[in-house]
């Protein structure tokens, strides 16, 4: 019997049962919390998918990352909607960190069109508000072929962005001039490209649900996603650690920003739509926050700083963030999507955000936060 028990350990700790026991997912998933268990008991039927890095600091400065997972697989898709705004918006503050004469500041116009643009401005209203325009004007100044070659020189392999977001003609080829405006008074002008053709992804799930609503008719059939935005939910985490710990990847792997655009890059990803100079009655701190605080509009405190980006579209919601808790040293990065479509038709704009996706969201970054608040005070003991 003995040798059964030291057989079966040996077997466990090869095929991973230990990692698995000791997954803290599988921890916050056991929670009393009604409002995770009734996701976590049907985590298939909501296409949940975890991504969790706890956080630990040496004396001697270090790092330490160390990553878990729950039903994460990159063949599965799902609809990665505002979420792309985040790699979009870093690779063209390294973009623009590379050219000469301009900064994020320098005003800018797309087509030549009247309206005066500026990096530093789309890069308020995509964190703040999650402006779709402000997430196309630096779309048009990459197109979707950098994008990605970009993002593969980095090891983020598993993604395509294919297309811009809420507009017409969102998957054009071409993408519109650009001209910058110097200070010296001249212009520096990126030309418009021709992006190759958006080809199907070869993945599960790229046709979803019963039906779906297009130009105000019911189509009874499902909905074709392999052409749209692919961003799963461990290459999303992979650029949150590249922003946050950049000295914990090689110079390949590490976006090229300045020193400067990273500490901006920083303060829009945590920053507060009333402290972006937006309405708090429309836009309540929680707006594009759905970790902790995602199931209430109250103020968030001053201790607590969420370095994130959401997506919500189709019935999908996702949050990526890394939280800190500045005054009880408390810090970790959280990924979670899960879709939310009881009635299985898309674009219907019937979906449980409020009375499901949300609250649980919330939920499950407090219920991480209890657990890092209490190993720390164990610590400290």
């Amino acid at each position: 019997m003995k040798r059964f028990f030291l057989l079966l350990s040996i077997l466990c700790f090869f095929s991973g049962c230990k990692s698995v026991n000791n997954n803290p997912i599988n921890q916050v998933l056991k929670s009393d919390s009604e409002i995770i268990k009734k996701v976590a008991n049907q985590s298939e039927l909501y296409g949940l998918q975890i991504v969790y890095t706890s956080v630990k600091r040496k004396n001697n400065g270090k790092v330490i990352l160390k990553d878990y997972k729950y039903n994460v697989d990159a063949s599965n898709y799902y609809y990665p909607a505002s979420t792309v705004k985040l790699p979009i918006a870093v690779l063209a503050l390294e973009k623009l960190n590379a050219m000469k004469g301009v900064d994020v500041n320098t005003v800018f116009t797309i087509n030549n069109d009247s309206t005066k643009l500026s990096f530093s401005d789309d890069l308020r209203k995509i964190f703040a508000v999650s402006s779709n325009e402000a997430s196309n004007d630096f779309y048009e100044f990459m197109g979707r072929d950098y994008l990605n070659s970009k993002l593969r020189e980095k090891g983020l392999k598993k993604v395509r962005i294919s297309h811009r977001l809420s507009t017409t003609n969102s998957g054009a080829a071409e993408t519109k001039g650009i001209t910058f405006y110097k200070k010296d008074g001249g212009n520096i002008i990126i030309p418009s490209v021709s992006d190759s053709k958006i080809l199907p992804l070869k993945l599960n799930k790229t046709s979803k649900g019963k039906g779906y609503y297009e130009n105000g008719k019911l189509i009874n059939s499902p909905m074709d996603f392999s052409r749209k935005n692919y961003l799963p939910l461990e290459t999303l985490h992979g650029i949150m650690k590249r922003i946050v710990f950049p000295d914990n990847f090689s110079s390949k792997e590490r976006f090229e920003l300045s020193a400067e655009n990273r500490e901006l890059l920083l303060y829009n990803m945590q920053n507060l739509p009333r402290n972006a100079g937006f309405d708090p009655k429309e836009y309540y701190d929680s707006y594009c926050k759905f970790f902790m605080f995602g199931d209430t509009k109250d103020p968030i405190p001053s201790n607590i700083k969420i370095y994130n980006k959401v997506g919500d579209a189709y019935g999908t919601l996702i949050d990526c963030a890394y939280i800190i808790d500045e005054v009880n040293k408390v810090e970790f990065i959280i990924s979670a999507t899960l879709l939310v479509n009881k009635d299985e038709i898309f674009n219907d704009d019937i979906y449980e955000y409020d009375t499901v996706g949300l609250p649980f969201l919330a939920q499950l970054g407090r219920v991480f936060y209890d657990l890092n608040l209490k190993e720390k005070k164990g610590n400290n003991l």
